[in-house]
């Protein structure tokens, strides 16, 4: 008899046409979720519950987690969970005869790479000795090889698994790979479920939904050596000694590779600092990493020439964990980062997202950036020093918001999101000069600006009402709504206002929007 174990994080279609159409002299389901447990996977690796194919069934949002969009249910399945039971082998029951893996989710086996060649990693590895020629050529297959791509993390976690079903793009839904399945069953015995051979007429059925076959990485791929690497992270066998001590190892590779590690890099660091497990050879093996003055200067290097400032923040970052900055000297990296950047006039919405995100960065002062870096009129500029405390430079960016021009509208929104307006007279001259501004792209995005500063200034609200019916552009009525919606509007008005949203409504192709939910809400508390 052949065991089905199911994974059932949102719907029970597919599972349910599964065990309807398989007979049972041949088949039993396990299902491996127990609701309101939260380690329901290790629970059933304890129990040696040996699955001969596998489904799961969930939502799937590009490479973290399987996870539910049901109200009465909370259940999700991570992939790191999933990696650490496949690195560690500790769940031989569940994964060790498998056959088949169904994965109903979408972009479950979509090949498109994570990661990518990036112009800093070729120019790391001509400082390395490289012509530019073997660079490129370097860069291309060390970017091949840590693509990993949802495809690629599948085969890893399923090692050895001779069949995957998946899906290169959007799956569908339980509700219409229901029947789909159905007329699978119909046409056929079902008995091949668990053979390890691939079903064509499945794949057929499916063709039209992106659904796509894969195999399990075998010990014979040229990848299989990337995965070894990967599994260092999540091995629970492995000591943070061990760990560190492949961390200290890695960082001595070419820093072209490093780079293509940080994400494994960051996500074990902080993991590794939010707890107290520091054994004596934890502390060891984190002074040994601390102390090579080489791997920090080639890594520095790396880091300070990356092209993406967001980039080169977390690699700043992640040396600090490392032993390699202190907070100072973080701070002073950031600042000559972004001075940099300001010399070279090379300041956009990145730069400007970094710095007002920043939590330290109201510390950071203004008098550390070379005054000749800071460039008088320049909205991402003055976003920046507004950022860290100018109030001067903070007039400049709310006034970009109105300004027309769409790069700097989009500067503003995104200081705006960091460094939100709550001063009354502050949101009233903000919307009246939106409200000015001529019918264009950027002034919808100034108004969507404006929706996220949750107005509450009456005497605004009632400015931006009447722009409603002058509106030239659904989009533009659509903005307003979204002001609208999100403020305690005044109740005396509320059915004036209802009148004015469906009399004055341009037509639109969507039945339902959000002018529709703001008619609905307003009348439903005109009595109230």
């Amino acid at each position: 008899m052949k065991t089905v174990c199911t994974i059932t994080v949102n719907s029970p279609n597919e599972k349910e046409v599964f065990r309807r159409y398989l007979p049972p002299d041949d088949y039993q389901f396990v299902e491996l979720v127990e609701r309101g447990r939260p380690d329901w996977l290790a629970s059933a690796c304890r129990q040696n519950i040996r699955c001969d194919a596998l489904i799961i069934s969930g939502h799937f949002d590009g490479g973290d987690q399987f996870y539910t969009d049901r109200l009465d249910a909370r259940e999700f399945l991570p992939v790191a969970e999933l990696e650490r039971a496949s690195c560690s082998e500790s769940c031989p029951g569940v994964f060790s005869q498998l056959k088949e893996v169904y994965l109903f989710g979408c972009n479950t086996l979509n090949g498109e790479a994570m990661r990518s060649a990036s112009p800093e990693m070729v120019r790391s590895l001509v400082r390395a000795g490289h012509s530019p020629a073997d660079a490129e050529r370097l860069s291309r297959l060390l970017a091949e090889r840590h693509g990993e791509s949802n495809r690629d993390r599948m085969r890893h976690i399923f090692k050895d698994v001779p069949v995957l079903y998946g899906f290169s793009s959007k799956a569908p839904l339980g509700r219409s790979a229901g029947p789909l399945l159905e007329r699978y069953f119909q046409s056929t015995t079902g008995t091949d479920v668990g053979s390890g051979r691939v079903s064509p007429k499945l794949v057929g059925l499916f063709a039209a939904s992106s659904m796509t076959v894969a195999a399990g990485l075998t010990d014979a791929d040229p990848h299989a050596g990337f995965r070894t690497d990967v599994c260092h992270f999540s091995d629970d066998r492995l000591s943070d000694a061990q760990k560190l001590a492949f961390v200290h190892e890695l960082l001595g590779r070419r820093m072209a590779e490093v780079r293509l590690f940080l994400d494994h890099l960051e996500r074990y660091t902080q993991s590794l600092m939010a707890t107290e497990r520091r054994t004596r050879e934890t502390v060891a093996a984190l002074e040994a990493i601390a102390n090579d003055r080489a791997a920090r200067e080639r890594y520095m290097e790396f880091a300070r020439d990356a092209d993406q400032p967001a980039v080169q923040v977390r690699m700043i970052d992640l040396a600090e964990k490392l032993g390699w900055l202190s907070p100072d000297e973080v701070q002073a990296e950031f600042v000559a980062m972004i001075a940099n950047r300001m010399a070279r006039n090379a300041i956009g919405t990145a730069e400007v997202d970094l710095v007002c995100g920043r939590q330290s960065a109201q510390g950071l002062e203004q008098a550390r950036l070379p005054v000749a870096a800071v460039r008088r009129g320049n909205v991402a500029q003055s976003a920046v020093l507004a950022c860290l405390g100018s109030g001067e430079r903070r007039t400049d960016v709310l006034r970009a918001l109105s300004s027309g021009n769409d790069d700097d509208v989009a500067i503003a929104q995104v200081y705006l999101r960091h460094r939100p307006v709550a001063d009354a007279d502050e949101q009233r001259s903000l919307a009246s000069a939106v409200t000015r501004m001529a019918p264009s792209d950027a002034q919808v995005r100034a108004l969507d600006t404006l929706a996220s500063q949750r107005l509450a200034d009456p005497e605004s609200l009632t400015e931006l009402a009447r722009l409603y019916p002058q509106a030239r552009s659904v989009a533009t009525q659509r903005a307003i709504a979204g002001i609208l919606i999100r403020a305690d509007y005044p109740v005396p008005a509320r059915a004036e206002l209802a009148r004015s949203l469906r009399a004055h409504r341009l037509k639109a192709s969507e039945s339902d929007d959000v002018i529709d939910a703001l008619i609905r809400r307003l009348q439903a508390t005109q009595g109230s």
